[in-house]
């Protein structure tokens, strides 16, 4: 297993450990055009200051990394960005960078974050190069890794929902019938953008690709107990979101598209709608996100109006 090592400043520390449990928070990079992989969702995220600090203060599981306007990431994530209001974050943005803010942001998204108290805080790694290093990957098996891995463990389940830090979305097997933990238990706003990501920002109905107007949508409502998970979402534009949460249209376990007739009924409408029912929805990047039929089955039965 590895660890990253991330650096950050005192404000986004001391915003985000003055807040209420959080189930997520972007760790965001000036430049959205540098992809961060030095982690697999699951791995541990650490956060390291700046000098003087020098000194790891809390950390997080990766999920997931992608590059976002500075509005779509404020708008998904708010104070979770660690800033209190859109201005401040802009403000911080342009400290670290020159040119507009229109530009995309990295946003590096990690769940069930933890903080320490400045009376906990872990010393900063040894072989860490002052003052230009901005993160770094460790074996957390080994050496310098291994060390910041046993001094994080005790703090591991500050802030978690639930006994163990990951809730996978499947289990595969290696060769060596070793299980592999997929994805770490995501947060609203993760699910969100991991959807929309696995299906190429594009609506799986029509193709908009106009990211302000697409939206994850759960299949099975998370107040009906449906879970923030991949295989429970679909990228539908906004009109479409709508007539699927109030169960106008449905999507069947052959995953196309059904009008029911109530638009047509109530509304007296519908011909734009009506010429999308039986279309095949788009399939996601990434097969094993497909939509489950056990959701699938729960919105047409409980939701669809016919």
């Amino acid at each position: 297993m590895r660890l990253y090592v991330g650096l950050t400043d005192v404000d986004w520390y001391r915003f985000l450990a003055s807040r209420e449990v959080l189930d997520e928070v972007n760790f965001w990079q000036p430049s959205g055009r540098f992809q961060f992989r030095a982690l697999s969702p699951g791995e541990p995220f650490l956060f390291k200051l700046h000098y003087p600090y020098n000194a790891i203060v809390g950390g997080g599981f990766f999920a997931h990394w992608s590059p976002l306007p500075l509005e779509i990431a404020w708008e998904v994530f708010r104070e979770k960005n660690g800033a209190a209001t859109f201005e401040e974050m802009k403000t911080r943005l342009l400290e670290y960078r020159t040119g507009p803010p229109d530009r995309d942001i990295g946003c590096i998204l990690l769940e069930q974050p933890f903080f320490l108290a400045e009376k906990d805080w872990i010393s900063a790694p040894r072989d860490w190069k002052a003052p230009t290093q901005r993160g770094k990957g460790y074996d957390a098996t080994t050496g310098e890794g291994r060390r910041l891995w046993e001094q994080v463990v005790p703090w591991l389940g500050a802030g978690l929902a639930g006994p163990s830090p990951f809730e996978p979305l499947s289990v595969a097997e290696t060769r060596s019938k070793r299980p592999v933990l997929i994805y770490p238990r995501l947060g609203q706003g993760t699910f969100r953008v991991l959807v929309t990501d696995i299906y190429a920002r594009r609506c799986v109905v029509t193709g908009e690709r106009t990211l302000p107007v697409l939206q994850a949508a759960h299949i099975k409502a998370v107040a009906a107990g449906g879970p923030h998970d991949p295989r429970n979402g679909l990228l539908l534009r906004s009109d479409l979101h709508t007539l699927f949460d109030r169960g106008y249209v449905t999507v069947t376990p052959d995953l196309q598209l059904k009008v029911g007739d109530r638009i047509r009924e109530k509304f007296e409408n519908g011909r734009d709608y009506y010429a999308l029912n039986h279309r095949q929805i788009s399939a996601p990047l990434n097969a094993a996100c497909a939509p489950l039929r056990d959701y699938l089955d729960w919105h047409a039965s409980q939701v669809f109006r016919g």
